[in-house]
This record gives structure tokens, C-alpha cells and sequence, in this order.
């Protein structure tokens, strides 16, 4: 048999998607990786570990990880504490807090997704532990004096530039909100407190996600298979929200939200701790706390007309049209590709990963393409700077894995010293999205596109930052502006001009049609006070929790805030609170993605809607916002981006544009 008859027979009997009609579609390298069959990795090679890491080839091996970071602190901190003030003294810390957060950061991940129980259980136990040192470290006098000597000098703190003078701060803001100016016996019980909230974080998030299951006989039979079925009971896992079937929806509602007594006394006590402490280390209250730093100060400053129907634009927007699309607007952007890289064995974390040989080299292009049915690892590169980081792809559902889509900073960039190259940031980028079939790939709803394009703002924050300090990298800056990155990426998602480049029909290749994208930019609208009046509802909400105590229950709070500032009652027997896992992550801060959304507003009117494709505007946001991490306050980067200095009415003012109709599209939707 020829090379080539060999090569026809391989495609034939390999299970490659093909289209059925008499339009091919093709794609770029990342498109086609995406909206390939996957194949398994060779069993036999040699298993590296997780994320490359060695020692992670087995759940022991966190152990080992864990003993080696706590070795390595003590000796980082004796060359903290002793050196003289300087410029060295910030590299110490920095270098102590990468050293901790490199096993931390991959350990908060691998809890929540390694689809192995005993690898989940050994990486919370790792999260446990270097979270007990960290608050120690937090509150140690010594360590704090070496950085004190450091800024309290005028002399050799004027010598400092300016991204190690805020990193200083930023490092001596964390020794005040631990209660490091406190005598002993209070700062032991600092410590004790945040040790206790990181067991209760942990109870609260994970029982937050938990299903709840009502007996098969308590619904109507013909409504058993919209739930996961568990004996001779059915568990509800969310809200189905998206399902037709309005029973659907309410029996979803009503027991998923019903009030479970663990968690909610989980979560008073939770509340209480937080509000303890803050008062403990001089605090009004945890709120007060928590926004110290950010945007917004103090707890006091925040304030189906069209036919969207998801199955007629999934067809467009295959998993690999999207990814294809991202490539293309990075490209175009900042001068960013995407590209497929080989995982080696163990490297990811699910037993079921695959990948595709390489054929396309055959056609010459540069290109090693692989596929992890649940995991595909992706190379940042850039056209000058060359390789920028790692971002794995842990888009597919799976039992056991967390409904939610998330962006985890498994090790942040930061110029290393020691050996003169900087340290490329690795995140992991987490959805939930449909297998693909034999018929065709993955097709994704508008919903599912847009948040896809959401948090893949999140990876480019971490992707494009080049600071000189891991403790400020990429997302590690104010809450309330690190949200803007990805929110600004949701502009980009449903802009026709973007879309255009990247929606075509699985099967035809037919472009998705401009009045359709019209149509769902509106439909947006339609409800987007109520989302809006939600979203300060959620705030709200958030801000009371963590002022001063209310003297009455959570759900009690909830009812009357709902009262005040939403427009739908409260339901009885419900406790929605208890599914609010923002608490944990946000707590106090969940007012962030309205203002990182009228940041992003006022940053794409003004600088992207003329031409969304702008490289010029992409190369000084990169240079303006995305750049610094947190290693600049976040309204200097926002003032630098728009060139101005935003007030309160103008922050207001953009989240109300955003609800104006276009009365263009309403009468070209109604004439149809």
C-alpha cells in the first residue's frame, strides 16, 4: 500500500469529525484540536506529574511537595529577617511567597478538580497546612520589622522603583490586616481565627455545590429524567434555570434552594469569625476589612422580544470555531498565538485524556496537535517576545467536577534573579461543557461562548503581565479590577465584527448572520434591569453579611434585602445563601463585577467599539492595564487607559447605558 492510499486509510478508520454536507469547513491548527476526536496518551511514557511536577505522580507526593515548600521557607525567612533594607529585602519576600503559593495554588485546584478522590483529599490537606503557615508568617514580628526597617528609612526607600516600593506596601497592608501590631496573646488568637475560617471556607464552598435530592415518588414520573437519578431518590445539582419545562424549573428551585442546617449553621459561624477578627485587628467591620485597597475604599461607596433561541446559533459556534476565534483576536491584538502543545504522562489530571497524531505537520504547518478530552494544555506564544505562559483547558464535564466556570493561577510569572529569565505564569482555565458526539464537536450556546471568551480574559491578564514580583502577577491585584479583563472579553464576544471571523456552521461553513448576532446583543437588554437590580441585590446582600452583626438569621437578612432591592419575593423554604459560594472568594467584595463592569464599559466605548480589532488600542491596553498585575493602583491603570479619571456619576452612567435599546434592530426583529 502507498504512503498515501496509508494515509487515507488512517483518516478513514480514525474516529475524525467530518462534515456531511458538501461544504468542508476547515480550521486553523487550534480550531481543528478543539473540534477533533481525542485518542489517549501512550500509557507507557514515562509520567512527569502534574503540571510537570514530578513529585505529583501520586497523591503522596503532596506530601513531599508540602514538606520541600515549608524546608525552603524557613530558609528563605532566616535571609529575610537578616539581610540590611534594600532592595533585596522585597525580593526575599516575594521569593517566600512564590516558593508557598506555587504548592498552595496547584493544591486550591487540584481539590476542587482532580476527579481522583485521594489526590483531592491530599491537596486539601496541602491547602490546610501552607495556609496555617502563611497566617503565621502573617502575624511574625520579626519578619515585619526587617520590612518596617525597610520602609520606615526615607533614605533607602526613596531608592526604590516604583514596582518594588508598592510591593512593599502591598507585602506590610497583609502584616496590618493579620493584627501584626498586636501583643502576643491577641495575635495567637488572630492566627486561631484565620485557621478556623480556612476549615469553614472550605466546608461552605464545597456543601455550596452539593446536590440535594428529593424521593422519585415526591415529582411527577415524566420529569425523572431531567434529574440524576440515586436510588429511589433524584438529586437536583442546580437550578435548570435553562430547561423549557416550567415544573422543571420550579421543582429544581425549590429544592435546591431548600435550606440544608449544616451549612447554614456552617455559615453563621463562618460570618462570625470574619466579623471577630476584623474587629480584632482594628477593623469597623469585615467589610470594611476586605475593601481596604481596593477601587472603592469603604463598604459605603458602591452603589423575549427576540428569538435567541441557543439551539439555532450552536451550529455557528462549534468549540473549535471559538478557540479559533480567541487565536485570531489575540493575534490581532497584542500579536498573541495560541498553540496545541504535547502533555506528557501525568502531566494532567484526568485518567481519560487524549490526544491526535500528528497529521497536520504533513501539511507543513508548525503545529503538534493534541487534545485531552478533558484537559488540552495551550502555548502562549507571542511574535517577538516568544513563549508567554501555559493555559490548560479543562473544559469538558465530568462526574464529580464542579459546575462553575473558573480561572486558577497554578504559578505566577516574576523575573527570577537567580537565574536571569523570567518565570512563564501556568493557569488552568475550568468550564462545563457538552462531550462532542459522533455526529459533531462541541457545540456551545451563546451563554457558554460568552463565558468561554470571559475567562479566557482572565488567562490573558495572567498571560500578559510581566511584573518583577509573583505577589502582584496577572489576577493578583484589587478584586474589583480584576474582573475587568474578562468582563471587557464579553464585549468582544458579542461584537458582529469579532464574530464574523469565527462563527461558521459546523456542517456548511455558512457564516452565522449579522441580523442573528443584532438579536442577541438585544436580548440582552430585555432583562438587563432585572439582572442589573440582581446584581446590586447580590451586593447588598454580600455588604450586610459582613457588617456588624444583625442579631437575626441569614435567610431573615436575605428576605428583607430581597424586599428592598429586587423585584421578585422571596420564596418560602429556600435559602439561596447557601449556593452564594461567592461568599468565600468575594466575601465583601461581590460589588466588584459592577464596577469592573462599568470599568469595562467605559474602556470599550471608548477605546474598542470603532474598530474592535484595533492593535494600537490593544498594545496600550496591554501596556496601560493588563501589564501591571497589581503592581500599580488599579484607578491609575484605569485613569492611564482611558486618560482621564473616572467619577462616581460616570461609573453609574455606564452601567445604565448599557440598558438603552437599539430601536434599529427592535424594528428590523418585528418587520421579520
Amino acid at each position: 500500500m502507498s504512503a498515501c492510499k496509508r494515509l487515507l486509510s488512517f483518516v478513514k478508520h480514525r474516529n475524525f469529525w467530518t462534515p456531511a454536507r458538501r461544504h468542508v469547513t476547515t480550521w486553523s491548527p487550534v480550531g481543528a484540536a478543539f473540534n477533533a476526536k481525542a485518542q489517549r496518551l501512550n500509557v507507557f511514557e514515562k509520567n512527569v506529574g502534574l503540571f510537570g511536577v514530578p513529585e505529583l505522580s501520586c497523591p503522596a507526593g503532596f506530601q513531599v511537595a508540602t514538606k520541600t515548600a515549608l524546608k525552603d521557607t524557613e530558609r528563605l525567612l532566616e535571609n529575610a529577617c537578616s539581610g540590611p533594607p534594600g532592595v533585596e529585602t522585597v525580593q526575599s519576600f516575594d521569593h517566600l511567597s512564590d516558593g508557598l503559593c506555587k504548592v498552595a495554588d496547584l493544591a486550591d485546584f487540584i481539590k476542587v478538580a482532580h476527579p481522583d478522590p485521594a489526590f483531592r483529599e491530599a491537596a486539601e490537606k496541602t491547602c490546610i497546612e501552607i495556609g496555617t503557615v502563611v497566617e503565621k508568617l502573617n502575624t511574625n514580628v520579626e519578619l515585619c520589622q526587617s520590612l518596617k526597617k525597610l520602609l520606615d528609612n526615607p533614605d533607602i526607600a526613596a531608592q526604590l522603583d516604583p514596582d518594588t516600593r508598592r510591593v512593599a506596601e502591598l507585602f506590610m497592608f497583609d502584616f496590618e490586616i493579620s493584627g501584626i501590631h498586636l501583643d502576643e496573646k491577641l495575635r495567637k488568637e488572630a492566627v486561631a481565627l484565620h485557621v478556623k475560617l480556612l476549615d469553614l471556607n472550605n466546608e461552605f464552598l464545597v456543601g455550596s455545590h452539593l446536590p440535594n435530592r428529593i424521593a422519585r415518588s415526591a415529582i411527577p414520573e415524566h420529569l425523572h429524567l431531567h434529574f440524576a437519578s440515586e436510588g429511589s431518590f433524584v438529586q437536583v445539582g442546580g437550578l435548570h434555570a435553562d430547561s423549557p419545562n416550567d415544573l422543571v424549573r420550579e421543582i429544581a428551585y425549590r429544592i435546591y434552594l431548600y435550606p440544608n442546617a449544616d451549612l447554614m449553621e456552617c455559615l453563621e459561624e463562618l460570618l462570625k469569625c470574619r466579623y471577630k477578627l476584623a474587629k480584632l485587628v482594628g477593623y469597623e467591620s469585615y467589610g470594611h476589612r476586605a475593601l481596604k485597597g481596593t477601587m472603592a475604599k469603604t463598604p459605603g461607596s458602591y452603589v423575549s422580544l427576540y428569538n435567541i433561541e441557543p439551539s439555532l446559533y450552536s451550529p455557528y459556534l462549534s468549540l473549535g470555531a471559538c478557540m479559533e476565534g480567541l487565536n485570531n483576536l489575540f493575534s490581532q491584538l497584542y500579536g498573541v498565538s495560541l498553540m496545541s502543545e504535547h502533555p506528557a504522562a501525568g502531566e494532567v489530571w484526568s485518567e481519560d485524556v487524549r490526544k491526535l497524531v500528528n497529521i497536520i505537520n504533513r501539511a507543513k504547518l508548525c503545529f503538534n496537535v493534541c487534545l485531552c478530552l478533558c484537559v488540552c494544555p495551550q502555548a502562549v506564544v507571542h511574535e517577538t517576545e516568544g513563549l508567554l505562559g501555559y493555559i490548560y483547558c479543562d473544559f469538558f464535564h465530568r462526574q464529580d467536577k464542579p459546575h462553575q466556570d473558573c480561572h486558577f493561577t497554578i504559578r505566577g510569572g516574576r523575573w527570577c534573579q537567580e537565574t536571569g529569565q523570567y518565570q512563564l505564569p501556568v493557569v488552568v482555565l475550568m468550564l462545563s461543557l457538552p462531550h462532542p458526539t459522533k455526529s459533531a464537536p462541541t457545540l456551545l450556546t451563546p451563554g457558554m461562548m460568552e463565558n468561554l471568551f470571559h475567562e479566557m480574559g482572565h488567562a490573558m491578564h495572567s498571560m500578559l503581565g510581566r511584573t518583577r514580583y509573583q505577589h502582584v502577577t496577572g489576577t493578583r491585584c484589587a478584586t474589583d479590577f480584576a474582573e475587568v479583563p474578562s468582563i471587557l472579553m464579553e464585549y468582544f464576544a458579542t461584537d458582529y465584527r469579532v464574530i464574523s471571523q469565527f462563527a461558521r456552521h459546523y456542517e456548511t461553513g455558512q457564516p452565522l448572520p449579522e441580523t442573528m448576532v443584532a438579536r442577541l446583543c438585544e436580548s440582552k437588554k430585555v432583562c438587563g434591569a432585572a439582572d442589573t437590580q440582581l446584581q446590586i441585590f447580590y451586593a447588598v446582600l454580600d455588604q450586610i453579611y459582613h457588617g456588624k452583626p444583625q442579631n437575626c438569621s441569614t435567610t431573615d437578612i436575605l428576605k428583607d434585602m430581597q424586599q428592598k432591592f429586587y423585584g421578585l419575593p422571596y420564596t418560602p423554604n429556600t435559602a439561596w445563601q447557601l449556593r452564594f459560594s461567592h461568599l468565600i472568594g468575594y466575601g465583601a467584595k461581590y460589588y466588584s463585577y459592577l464596577m469592573s463592569r462599568a470599568v469595562a464599559s467605559m474602556v470599550w466605548k471608548q477605546c474598542f467599539v470603532q474598530d474592535p480589532l484595533s492593535r494600537d488600542m490593544g498594545e496600550r491596553y496591554r501596556r496601560e492595564m493588563l501589564a501591571h498585575g497589581g503592581a500599580k493602583e488599579p484607578m491609575l491603570m484605569v485613569e492611564g487607559m482611558l486618560q482621564r479619571r473616572p467619577t462616581i456619576e460616570d461609573f453609574v452612567d455606564a452601567l445604565v447605558s448599557e440598558l438603552n435599546p437599539n430601536f434599529e434592530t427592535f424594528i428590523m426583529d418585528s418587520e421579520s
